[in-house]
């Protein structure tokens, strides 16, 4: 932002400038940074320690944060103007914000949370609970794909503009309680689908 210029409505929140400065003086360790974040190189506990010194940015850091103001600026300014990306990010929101009801309604005990005292202990729960939301993802797919499959068999208009409203993060016919088995089932392949037209209460959750 230029501190001369009047930006009308977007007055008030273009306070903040970019300092491009900052930036080029920085701009080889920030790719060096760049560079070792995608080979593995450097840990996030030393990357912190990089970019923030008692609570305040380093040079390094202060640096990150006016590039990342580009890449912000430039995202609002798409927000507000373009209807097609506001669309694009609300769905994306509602597919983050599916993923989370549906992990706490696998992690029903001890009402979701994390009781262990000990980071390994956390750590096996969270990957626990990732582990059956993806099973649980993956069991969605398998069977929305052939239920598409059958209902194109069957004649009914299957139309691309469908496809992307189908979600495998439904779990409304999921049972989450009784008992666990863990056992291979006797015969391979999948249950039969669900005729649409039976009522819910004759329709086994599995």
């Amino acid at each position: 932002m230029v501190a001369s210029a009047d930006y009308g409505p977007f007055q008030q929140v273009s306070k903040h400038t970019i300092r491009l400065d900052r930036i080029r003086a920085h701009w080889g360790d920030m790719l060096r940074v760049a560079g070792s974040l995608s080979t593995g190189e450097i840990r996030g506990y030393d990357l912190i320690r990089m970019l923030s010194r008692d609570g305040n940015p380093t040079g390094l850091g202060d640096a990150f944060a006016h590039d990342g103001r580009i890449f912000k600026t430039l995202h609002l300014l798409q927000f507000v103007s373009d209807q097609g990306y506001r669309r694009m990010i609300g769905a994306q929101l509602n597919v983050t914000e599916a993923r989370h009801r549906l992990a706490r309604r696998i992690f029903f005990g001890q009402r979701g949370e994390l009781r262990q005292h000990y980071r390994e202990g956390m750590e096996d729960q969270l990957g626990a609970l990732g582990l059956a939301l993806n099973a649980m993802v993956l069991f969605n797919t398998l069977y929305i794909d052939t239920a598409v499959k059958q209902l194109a068999a069957d004649g009914f208009p299957v139309t691309d503009d469908l496809l992307p409203r189908l979600s495998p993060i439904q779990f409304d016919h999921i049972n989450f309680l009784g008992r666990y088995a863990f056992t291979r089932i006797p015969a391979p392949g999948m249950r039969p689908l669900g005729d649409p037209h039976t009522s819910e209460d004759d329709v086994y959750d599995g």
